[in-house]
């Protein structure tokens, strides 16, 4: 007799939600093919909307070989750089699924954690879910970036009377109901923590999972610094004080 334990039903019940996978891409040629590649391997009824933000290392030309060859992706070309935050609002208007997931376009985040992201949404617990860095298994982190991750968490949670582990995680995932209230603003940084403050100043609990994650270094493409911090910090405050 086998001594593995049971698989919970909830585990074993397919995800029978439609996902609409939004990418804000800018200068990530060298990943962002394969990360398409990774997101049409995970076994979830999907649309993938990449919206390219004026890219100039040859990414734009690349996805849009892969949309003229493969239709496989809904591309989105703005005309000029706008930041994180304009592209996600582009792609959210595209939106058409049942649920939203915020992708990025490196490959720091795992598409295969999808099945765990939308399976609170799927079973009814939860109408937002954040996937979380840290309580899940994880490349370790840069000390300042997580030190400052911590600090803006702690202070969103103070303001907005919440206990979240990774506010700026990129896995957001809500109900296109949601996508559809939402009003953002923010263009560029301040995305994570103005969509955050507006769910859960609209009273929805965010419901977090853990996920796996593979930081990159600076010399591996990756763009946010400690003075992003300061607009994370000064947008969280606006929007605790402002409707």
């Amino acid at each position: 007799m086998s001594n593995t334990p049971a698989l919970p039903l909830y585990a074993l019940t397919p995800i029978t939600l439609r996902a609409s996978i939004v990418i804000p891409c800018f200068n990530e040629r060298q990943t962002v093919i394969e990360l398409i590649d990774r997101i049409h391997a995970v076994p979830v009824d999907k649309e993938v909307i990449v919206v390219d933000d004026c890219s100039t290392d040859g990414t734009r030309e690349l996805l849009q070989k892969r949309a003229r060859e493969c239709g496989d992706i809904t591309l989105r070309l703005r005309q000029r750089n706008g930041g994180k935050g304009a592209s996600v609002q582009e792609g959210l208007r595209c939106a058409s699924g049942d649920v939203v997931i915020i992708q990025d376009a490196d490959l720091e985040y795992d598409p295969a954690d999808y099945p765990v992201l939308l399976r609170p949404i799927q079973t009814g617990k939860a109408h937002v879910v954040y996937g979380s860095r840290f309580i899940g298994e994880h490349r370790a982190m840069y000390f300042w970036h997580s030190l400052g991750n911590q600090f803006l968490t702690l202070l969103c949670n103070a303001l907005f009377d919440t206990t979240l582990t990774d506010m700026e995680t990129c896995y957001k995932v809500f109900t296109i109901d949601i996508a559809r209230r939402l009003r953002l603003r923010e263009p560029r940084w301040g995305f994570d923590p103005e969509i955050t403050a507006r769910m859960l100043k609209m009273g929805y609990r965010i419901y977090e999972v853990p996920i796996s994650y593979a930081g990159r270094e600076f010399n591996e493409g990756k763009k946010i610094s400690w003075k992003d911090g300061f607009v994370v910090l000064f947008t969280l405050l606006r929007y605790r004080l402002l409707p």
